[in-house]
């Protein structure tokens, strides 16, 4: 018996210089939710080519969740093929365009990557990517490091080459059950880019995590899995019997 029949496919994508080990601690419970596909970030370098390879692997219709950079995937898949989702989570995550101080930033960074061996996320990046109270959390900044030397150089100069641009007014076109949550101690993405995504989408709701920095499904993920469990519940989100 197919204990997925009526379950959907749930369609994770992962963030910046991360990997299927983001949602390790909660993968057997949503795998309880529906059958799990893993959409990889790691092969091309700018945010729509991105959504197109994931597309090209994604099942018929899905349940769609993109968290930080995957959270800008998910928003091109959205304009890209919106008939294919059935329902939106956008986890810790922005619509905001990168300003020139972090394109500069980023431009450095490329340089200075393509001349040293790559040996992982800098000390300041792990440190700004979780609660401050966790800065020094070596278990959870070495979890995050492992992933970021899985990926490697390559991945890490593709994806720091990807230029995020505005998408506010794009999300007024996303008219299925979204659900978008934010951190309050998240360094790296708002509470206030949050509530703009929120404004723009008629089916959008919001929820905040307390207490809980910008890495929240290997911060709070029983919370976490518990928002989305209940998301998915009172949506009423199945699998669909046939394409709409």
């Amino acid at each position: 018996m197919d204990t997925h029949a009526n379950l959907p496919d749930l369609l994770l994508l992962p963030g910046f210089m991360l990997d299927q080990a983001l949602w390790e601690d909660i993968r057997d419970e949503l795998q309880r939710l529906g059958r799990l596909h893993f959409g990889d970030l790691g092969q091309d370098d700018s945010i729509s080519a991105m959504a197109a390879r994931v597309l090209q692997h994604a099942p018929e219709r899905f349940v769609l969740i993109g968290f930080s950079m995957g959270g800008y995937v998910a928003q091109a898949i959205m304009q890209q093929a919106p008939q294919r989702v059935i329902a939106l989570c956008l986890l810790n995550t922005s619509a905001r365009q990168q300003d020139a101080r972090e394109i500069a930033g980023n431009r450095m960074q490329l340089e200075l990557a393509r001349q040293v061996p790559f040996k992982g996320l800098t000390s300041r990046a792990l440190a700004s990517s979780v609660h401050p109270d966790r800065a020094h959390d070596r278990e959870l900044l070495d979890r995050l490091q492992a992933m970021a030397l899985r990926n490697g150089k390559e991945v890490f100069i593709r994806q720091l080459s990807a230029l995020r641009s505005d998408g506010y007014a794009e999300l007024q076109k996303i008219d299925c059950p979204t659900l978008i949550v934010a951190s309050r101690n998240d360094q790296l993405s708002s509470i206030a880019e949050a509530q703009q995504m929120q404004a723009q989408i008629a089916a959008a709701q919001m929820v905040v995590i307390e207490d809980c920095g910008h890495m929240t499904p290997l911060e709070k993920p029983q919370e976490l899995l518990r928002i989305i469990s209940d998301w998915l519940r009172v949506s009423r989100i199945e699998k669909p019997d046939k394409p709409a």
